[in-house]
């Protein structure tokens, strides 16, 4: 298996971690069955840890912060006055310490980043780099996932999510607890746009395998592959993987997109 805290958005915490020297790992919101179709009855499966803020990020924070971390509303924010531009927008659920996001978003300049991200250290961490690299395509919301979605995201309005090493929860009776499941599928879909797309990552097989069957059984989603898809060139390979790919370990890419009459 592969959890790199300092990398993308991690398995053990699918809002992701903290800085260099990082607690364990822990995730964002997820969700359970809801009373009606697309309203879910919340079950925190995230824990937010107390890690470690670094100078440099707490000052990103400071200088960066209040330009690009978007405080949660209950509201839909016009996104496009957000952005200060019309363009393809992409949602990500749970970015750890926001490498990937910097490197998607500064080879992807066209295209337009919002980060749903709890743990305080890694939203610090991925300002830090947005900073380093002049990056403006990209916002940012610490907050819940679920309500994210619910509240601020209209229909049909997103043209991919990505959702990369969410947390496992590897025990059996903690599954019910993983980000992947119908009823948040089918909430994730309903955001897509009629040809927009749902790319997750994991490095647990038997995550994998859940995936792959829950998101083959939500009628608007395809599968743009013949089962796992091979990694697209946008997803960087962290250092992290490229330790555990040489040790054997196994990593599921799968991306879907939304059925065009659907």
């Amino acid at each position: 298996m592969i959890h790199d805290p300092n990398e993308a958005g991690l398995p053990g915490d699918l809002s992701g971690l903290a800085s260099n020297e990082l607690p364990e790992p822990t995730q964002t919101a997820d969700a359970a069955a809801p009373d009606n179709a697309l309203r879910l009855r919340r079950i925190r499966s995230f824990v937010t840890r107390a890690g470690r803020v670094s100078t440099g990020q707490r000052r990103a924070m400071d200088e960066l912060g209040p330009r690009f971390v978007m405080p949660y509303t209950p509201e839909q924010p016009d996104w496009d006055t957000v952005f200060d531009r019309r363009a393809p927008r992409i949602l990500e659920i749970g970015f750890g310490m926001g490498a990937t996001t910097a490197e998607i978003a500064s080879h992807r300049p066209d295209d337009d980043f919002l980060g749903v991200e709890v743990h305080e250290p890694g939203v610090g961490a991925l300002l830090k780099l947005m900073g380093d690299q002049n990056l403006s395509n990209i916002r940012i919301i610490q907050h819940d996932a679920v309500e994210v979605l619910e509240n601020m995201i209209a229909p049909e309005s997103l043209d991919g999510v990505h959702i990369f090493f969410p947390d496992p929860w590897h025990k059996a009776r903690h599954h019910k607890r993983r980000l992947i499941q119908p009823k948040f599928v089918a909430l994730l879909v309903s955001r897509l746009k009629p040809g927009a797309y749902i790319h997750c990552a994991t490095d647990w097989q038997n995550y994998a395998e859940q995936m792959l069957e829950v998101l083959g059984a939500e009628p608007a989603l395809e599968n743009t592959a013949d089962g796992y898809a091979p990694r697209p060139d946008y997803r960087p390979v962290t250092k992290f993987e490229k330790r555990g790919l040489r040790l054997g370990h196994g990593v599921w890419d799968l991306i879907y997109k939304r059925r065009p009459n659907s």
